[in-house]
Formats: structure tokens, C-alpha cells, sequence
């Protein structure tokens, strides 16, 4: 295969990766999108999946309801013209059921067509498994992280406490010293004999 035919494959299977939608938790395609791939009419489609429909069990192949249709339009976007023609409820088809299709349509165009489509699946499927990776990893993340928030919520919850505990401890000595300063100083009394004072006024002493 040369890299003019690499680039082409490539190029169709990214156009019908975007065809490919999820109805009852099924990847599927609609006729007309595979009719278009196929280059036939979406009529001839149908017409040739009814003549071997024994070969079409409802895990190969369903029509959507009319619930089913009106949301799968309101998630995607399509012109008006295509709305417009919409107006019945697709067939679709899971990857089983393209997969019959080659053998039924039996055309080489189908064939290759269908290879694309495979691949179109697989790569779906890698994708959606590189993304779950990715969501379970931040998931562990988020739970790692979680936890340290609540551990950090302990160490918080256990500091408080003993800021509370020294806090307690400085009020009581605060109070203890505010007691000591309101306390009355008392004058000292002196120690000895007193000695009597002359009596200034006829200059005798005392015997």
C-alpha cells in the first residue's frame, strides 16, 4: 500500500468516525450514510437487507423510534434540507450488522468500504479505552487528593486545639497578674526601739 493510498484510507475512516453514533448504548450507522459510502441508493440498501433478513438480528440491525430519532437529531448537526428529509425513522446498523452488508451487497465497493468502516470501529474503541484510562487515572488523583485534604483537616482540627489549650493557659496567667497588680502596697513596719523625742519646749530630757 503507497502512501498516496494510506493517506486516502486515513482520510475516509476519520469521515466515518463521524457517522458513527450511539443509539441504545450501540455504536451504530445509518443507511443512508452507508448507502452514500456504498455509492447506491439508500432504497437498494434496504431493499437487499430485507431479501436476507435472517442474516439481520435485532443486535445487527434496528430501526430507531421516534423518540430515539428526535434525540439523535438534537445532538448532532445536520442542514435543514437533511432534517427536513428525515422524516421516517432510519434503519441502523451496529458493526455486525455493516459487517454483513459486504456479503450481501456483494459489490467490491462494499468490500473495501467496509475495511475502512472496521477500522473506523477499532479506532473508536482504542480511543474511548485511552479516555477511560485517563479518567481513571484522575480519579485515583482526586481520591489521593481527597485524602490529603482530609488528613490536613486533622492536623488543623488538632493544632486549633492546642492553640485553644495554650490560649487558656495565657489568659490564667494574664488574670494571675492582673490580681498581683491590683493588690494595696502596706508600709513595712520598722524594727528597734523608737527613741523618744526631746521635749523642745522646757529643753529637759526624759529620765
Amino acid at each position: 500500500m503507497n502512501e498516496e493510498i494510506i493517506i486516502k484510507a486515513n482520510a475516509d475512516i476519520e469521515v466515518i468516525k463521524h457517522r458513527i453514533y450511539e443509539v441504545r448504548g450501540q455504536r451504530v450507522m445509518l443507511d443512508r450514510d452507508l448507502a452514500e459510502l456504498y455509492n447506491v441508493e439508500t432504497r437498494a440498501l434496504n431493499q437487499a437487507v430485507r431479501r436476507n433478513i435472517d442474516r439481520f438480528p435485532e443486535d445487527f440491525m434496528f430501526v430507531m423510534t421516534e423518540d430515539e430519532m428526535n434525540a439523535w437529531k438534537s445532538q448532532i448537526v445536520m442542514s435543514n434540507s437533511i432534517r427536513m428529509g428525515m422524516r421516517r425513522p432510519p434503519v441502523v446498523f451496529t458493526e455486525l450488522g455493516i459487517a454483513m452488508l459486504s456479503s450481501v451487497l456483494r459489490s467490491e465497493t462494499a468490500i473495501q468500504v467496509n475495511i475502512n468502516i472496521m477500522r473506523a470501529f477499532v479506532a473508536i474503541r482504542h480511543a474511548i479505552g485511552a479516555w477511560q484510562g485517563v479518567n481513571l487515572k484522575v480519579e485515583q488523583l482526586s481520591h489521593k487528593v481527597d485524602n490529603l485534604n482530609a488528613r490536613v483537616d486533622e492536623i488543623l482540627h488538632e493544632q486549633n486545639e492546642n492553640n485553644m489549650e495554650v490560649a487558656v493557659q495565657i489568659s490564667a496567667l494574664n488574670d494571675a497578674l492582673d490580681q498581683l497588680r491590683e493588690k494595696p502596697s502596706t508600709p513595712r513596719k520598722r524594727i528597734g526601739y523608737k527613741q523618744q523625742k526631746e521635749d523642745s519646749s522646757n529643753g529637759n530630757k526624759k529620765d
